[in-house]
C-alpha cells in the first residue's frame, strides 16, 4: 500500500487522514543555493507540500544522457524538502507545458516530422522509457516507499486538452510502476468541455486544473470522478507573461477568496505558482494559437512568493486563509531579502558577435537551426546577391523566429514569426553584395499542435523572384557568454542618440557577426564598429544581495554576470528588469556581459534594489 492512499473522499498518509496543501515550485527556475530559503517561506505559508515538473529536455539533452547537477539536481532538492518536512509531488510528463521551452519535450526528439508525440507511436514511448531507465533509478531513494517525501507521482500533464490516447497514458502509467514506483498515480486535466474524459485512466486518481468557478470545477470533476478525494492540482492564482503584452497580476483577496472556497469543500490543493522563478538562459517557452508569442524572462506568475523569493500580498492572505483551515507554523513570517545597493556599471569594452562554431555548413538552400542541430539561440546565414537595385527579399516559409537581415554590414530590417511576415524591401547596393541573416530562436512552443516547429530560415530565399543559393550556415553556440579576457578592449561607445535608436519597430538592426569566419563569403567591415556585439563591464560588490539588472538605453539581447545566463532583455517590455540571484554574485569585482543586437544608446547598465516587470494588466 503506498504512503498515500485515498478514501471515498479524502486521502490518507501513513493511515492518517490528510489533505494536500500543496505550491508549485520548480527547481530548474531557482537557483540551487535558494531553494531551502524558498522550500522554508513554503512551510511558514502554512504548506505541507511542494509539487515541480520534470523538464525532461534539459535532463536528457541527447539520447542516452542524463543531468543531475546545478539547476538539474533534483536529488538536493528532494532532501531540502524533506529536511523542511515537506512532502512532495512529483511531476515527470513526460510532457510538462510549464511554459517550458518546447513543454519540455527534448529538441532531438521532436525534429522527427513524422513522430506523433504524446502518443503511442512506438517511437516516442521508446524514447520516453528509455529516458525513465536512466531517470527513475536515482529518484527511487526519495519515494516515500523508501522512506523519502515523494508521497504522488502524475501520469502525463493534461492530457485531455490534447488527444485522446488512452493506450498511451496506460503506457505511461505501466512504465512508471514497472521500473518501481510505488506512490499513488494522478492525472491532472482542465475541468471544462471532454478534457477529464479524454485525459483519465481507470484506477488512476483525476484531478482538475482551474483558478475560479470553484465550485462548478468542483462539480464537474466529481461527476468526472464519483469517488475519491476532490483536488485541485493546478489552482491558478496569477498568470504569465508574453513579449509586447502586460504583465498579468491578479488581485489578493479575489484568489484568496476562492482559495478559502476550494477549502471548504474539503478540496485539497495545489497553488500554481507558490514561486514561479525564472526563465533563464534559452528556456522560455512560447504559445502559438493565433500568432507567436513567446514567454518573457521572468516566470514571477503574480505568485505569493515573489521572483526573487519575498513574500508578496497573495503570501500573507493566503497564510490567513490556511490557517483557517489547517494549522500554521507559529513562527515569524518571512521578510523581504537583502538588496543590493543601486550601482550603475559602466561597459567599457566591446567586441563584435564572433561565430565561433567552426566551419560553416553549406548549402545550396537555408539549413534551419533544427538541421544544424540547435536547440536554442541563434544561427546566422550568409550568400551573396548577385543582382544590385530595389526589390523584394522573399523569405519562402518564413523565419523562426525574428531574423535581422543585412547588405554589406549595413542594417536592412527587421522579419518576426508572430506577424507572419516573409518578404522585405530592400536595396542591395553593388553586385554580389553580402547577405547576412542572423535568427533568433525566441523560445519553442510549450502547448498544443506545433510544438517542434522548426526555428532558423524555414525555406529558400529569393531577390526579385530569383533564387539565392549556395548558402553558409552557421550555428552559433552562445549558450554561454565569451570570457571577458577574451573580449576586444575597444571602448563601448553609445550609438548616436535618436528617437529611432531606442525602437527596434521604427530603426532596423544594426548589423551581424564578424570575426574569423571560416566562410566563402567577405565578412563585410562594418560589422567591425556597429552591430550585434558583446558589451563587457565590471562593478564592485561588498556583500552580495538579490539585484535586479535595469537596461535603459539598450534594445534587445542576452545578459550574464560571473558566466550566469539571466536570460533575454527586450525593451518592447513589459519586462524591464532582469531577476539577478545573490549567489551568482561574489564579494570584490563582478562581471557583466550583454550580448546587444542593435546597438545601444548608452555605456551605462544599472543594478537596482527594485523589480520592474511592467504595468498589470488583466
Amino acid at each position: 500500500m503506498p504512503a498515500l492512499a485515498t478514501t471515498s473522499d479524502g486521502f490518507l498518509l501513513h493511515g492518517d487522514p490528510f489533505r494536500i496543501l500543496s505550491g508549485a515550485m520548480h527547481y530548474f527556475r531557482v537557483h540551487p543555493d535558494q531553494w531551502a530559503d524558498r522550500l522554508r517561506k513554503a512551510r511558514l505559508m502554512g504548506l505541507n507540500t511542494v509539487e515541480t515538473y520534470l523538464p525532461w529536455n534539459l535532463h536528457q539533452p541527447e539520447p542516452g544522457t542524463l543531468v543531475l547537477d546545478g539547476l538539474l539536481d533534483l536529488p538536493r532538492f528532494l532532501r531540502l524538502a524533506a529536511a523542511e518536512g515537506l512532502h512532495v509531488l512529483l511531476r515527470p510528463g513526460p510532457f510538462i507545458c510549464a511554459e517550458w521551452d518546447g513543454g519540455g519535450l527534448p529538441h532531438w526528439l521532436t525534429t522527427d516530422p513524422d513522430i506523433r508525440l504524446r502518443t503511442s507511436d512506438p517511437r516516442f514511448t521508446e524514447a520516453v522509457d528509455r529516458y525513465l531507465d536512466l531517470l527513475l533509478p536515482p529518484l527511487l531513494p526519495y519515494m516515500a516507499a523508501s522512506g523519502g517525501p515523494v508521497i504522488a507521482v502524475q501520469v502525463e500533464n493534461e492530457y485531455g486538452a490534447y488527444g485522446d490516447d488512452i493506450a498511451y497514458l496506460k503506457h505511461i502509467e505501466h512504465a512508471l510502476r514497472s521500473r518501481g514506483v510505488e506512490e499513488l498515480l494522478f492525472t491532472c486535466d482542465q475541468t471544462a468541455g471532454d478534457h477529464l474524459r479524454n485525459g483519465t485512466l481507470p484506477g488512476v486518481l483525476a484531478t482538475g486544473t482551474f483558478g475560479s468557478r470553484v465550485e462548478e470545477s468542483l462539480r464537474r470533476l466529481r461527476e468526472a470522478q464519483p469517488e475519491g478525494p476532490l483536488m485541485c492540482s493546478e489552482f491558478w492564482i496569477g498568470w504569465f507573461d508574453h513579449w509586447g503584452g502586460p504583465h498579468h497580476g491578479r488581485d489578493a483577496e479575489d484568489a484568496a477568496a476562492d482559495l478559502d472556497r476550494l477549502l471548504s469543500a474539503g478540496a485539497s490543493v495545489n497553488i500554481y505558482m507558490f514561486h514561479g522563478g525564472t526563465n533563464f538562459g534559452y528556456t522560455n517557452g512560447a504559445n502559438h494559437h493565433h500568432a507567436y508569442v513567446p514567454t518573457v524572462t521572468s516566470y514571477d506568475y503574480d505568485a505569493p512568493l515573489t521572483e526573487s523569493g519575498d513574500p508578496g500580498p497573495k503570501y500573507h492572505a493566503f497564510r490567513e486563509v490556511i490557517a483557517r483551515h489547517a494549522s500554521v507554523p507559529d513562527e515569524p513570517v518571512p521578510v523581504p531579502s537583502p538588496k543590493l545597493a543601486p550601482t550603475t556599471v559602466r561597459l567599457t569594452h566591446r567586441t563584435p558577435l564572433i561565430p565561433a562554431a567552426g566551419r560553416p555548413v553549406r548549402a545550396k538552400d537555408p539549413l534551419s537551426a533544427d538541421d544544424m542541430g540547435r536547440r536554442a539561440g541563434y544561427t546566422l546565414y550568409r550568400t551573396t546577391v548577385p543582382t544590385p537595385g530595389h526589390g523584394l527579399l522573399h523569405f519562402e516559409g518564413g523565419v523562426g523566429d525574428r531574423a535581422q537581415v543585412f547588405l554589406d554590414g549595413a542594417p536592412a530590417g527587421v522579419l518576426e514569426r508572430e506577424r507572419y511576415e516573409e518578404t522585405l524591401p530592400v536595396h542591395v547596393p553593388r553586385a554580389d553584395a553580402v547577405l547576412d541573416v542572423l535568427v533568433e530562436n525566441m523560445g519553442r512552443v510549450n502547448y498544443g499542435p506545433r510544438i517542434g516547429v522548426p526555428k532558423g530560415l524555414l525555406g529558400p530565399v529569393t531577390f526579385m523572384g530569383r533564387p539565392l543559393q549556395d548558402w553558409d550556415c552557421h550555428a552559433l553556440p552562445l549558450d554561454d557568454a565569451p570570457s571577458p579576457t577574451t573580449l576586444t578592449a575597444t571602448p563601448s561607445t553609445p550609438a548616436p542618440s535618436t528617437p529611432e535608436a531606442t525602437d527596434p519597430e521604427a530603426v532596423a538592426p544594426e548589423s551581424a557577426p564578424t570575426g574569423t569566419l571560416t566562410s566563402r563569403v567577405p565578412v563585410p567591415e562594418a560589422f567591425a564598429s556597429s552591430g550585434p556585439a558583446f558589451h563587457h563591464g565590471t562593478f564592485d560588490v561588498r556583500t552580495p544581495a538579490d539585484a535586479f539588472l535595469s537596461l535603459p538605453g539598450w534594445i534587445k539581447g542576452q545578459a550574464w554576470i560571473n558566466g550566469f545566463h539571466l536570460g533575454r532583455y527586450w525593451n518592447r517590455g513589459p519586462q524591464r528588469t532582469l531577476y539577478v540571484p545573490a549567489p551568482i554574485l561574489r564579494r570584490g569585482v563582478n562581471d557583466l556581459v550583454l550580448l546587444e543586437l542593435h546597438g545601444a544608446t548608452t555605456s551605462d547598465a544599472h543594478l537596482t534594489d527594485v523589480p520592474d516587470l511592467g504595468p498589470t494588466g488583466p
